[in-house]
């Protein structure tokens, strides 16, 4: 059988329309956008207003029209709930946005610095994730690992979060143990040099099964890759496990974290339909080609009208 992949954690506000197709044509049909820092520090409340609209509007469209349904998570990342008034300000807008179509999650939220304000914006989302019965992605630091990790999951018992609903993020050999305790999902983000790579993630499969683990690139606009996830795959192929194994961890696992928020389910990711005709606000995602258009069976029509605009 043809593999599919899900990607639940990738910024692809910060990629190109090249990735797209090459995401799809890897396999991969649909993925979860988090909301988070942009590698600039954001200075108004706007900025992020601006960029959440991207995350349920232009960003849904143009991954539809590469064949990939796209959802979306939102939060106020660690690194920037550190600027005190602004973070208020963006908790303001963050509710109406969690009631959105598409938004599948809270996240991507957690510790930077880990300090006491990263303490209070965590938990004000940890308990909106808890008023909007969403579950919640979390980011582990990148200093400090293990004592971000501990303070994490302390977080979590402390505001009465179901365990079922979190996923923790950026795991290694070193957390893992400590998220597995406590029922808690898993989240490996494999990179091209850091943080986990294809080897090492077949190794924690062997070691810890399946169950509850999850796997993403988290490419973003840094020295990242958006086919890891497919990758991992081979990577499991060529270890010995089948492919019933390998859609179970990189295709339901992920869906069915996210299915509890109500506005996802492994049966609704199919890979759309693609119309290049259709436009988003009067905007298209080409310049100049030839729209790409299928029909029910899924083969191309060829299209020779242009977008408006174009």
């Amino acid at each position: 059988m043809a593999l599919k992949f899900f990607e639940p954690h990738i910024h692809m506000v910060s990629r190109t329309t090249d990735d797209y197709e090459n995401m799809a044509a890897a396999g991969v049909i649909g993925v979860v956008e988090p909301a988070f820092w942009q590698g600039q520090p954001r200075t108004q409340v706007g900025s992020f207003v601006d960029y959440y609209d991207t995350l349920i509007g232009w960003e849904r469209f143009r991954a539809s029209q590469f064949g990939i349904r796209h959802y979306c998570t939102m939060g106020l990342n660690p690194k920037e709930a550190n600027n005190i008034p602004m973070a208020e300000e963006v908790m303001k807008i963050l509710p109406r946005y969690l009631a959105k179509d598409g938004v599948v999650g809270v996240g991507e939220i957690g510790y930077d610095e880990i300090n006491d304000v990263e303490d209070r914006f965590f938990a004000e989302q940890l308990q909106l994730a808890k008023e909007f019965d969403l579950p919640v992605l979390v980011h582990t630091p990148h200093r400090d690992k293990v004592k971000g990790t501990k303070r994490t999951l302390d977080l979590v018992r402390e505001i009465g979060l179901n365990p079922e609903m979190v996923i923790i993020d950026h795991l290694n050999e070193i957390t893992i143990d400590l998220v597995t305790e406590t029922g808690c999902w898993k989240g490996h983000s494999v990179y091209p040099k850091t943080k986990m790579s294809e080897s090492r993630m077949v190794a924690l499969l062997n070691r810890y099964g399946t169950d509850k683990m999850v796997v993403n690139s988290a490419a973003d606009w840094g020295v990242s890759d958006p086919l890891k996830v497919p990758k991992v795959g081979q990577a499991m192929l060529e270890a010995g496990y089948s492919e019933a194994d390998v859609e179970k961890v990189l295709f339901t696992n992920p869906i069915e974290f996210f299915a509890q928020s109500g506005r996802i389910s492994v049966e609704e990711v199919t890979r759309p339909l693609i119309d290049q005709t259709k436009l988003h606000e009067e905007n298209s995602a080409l310049r100049g080609q030839e729209p790409v258009v299928e029909n029910v069976a899924g083969e191309s029509i060829t299209d020779t009208a242009k977008p408006d605009g174009e």
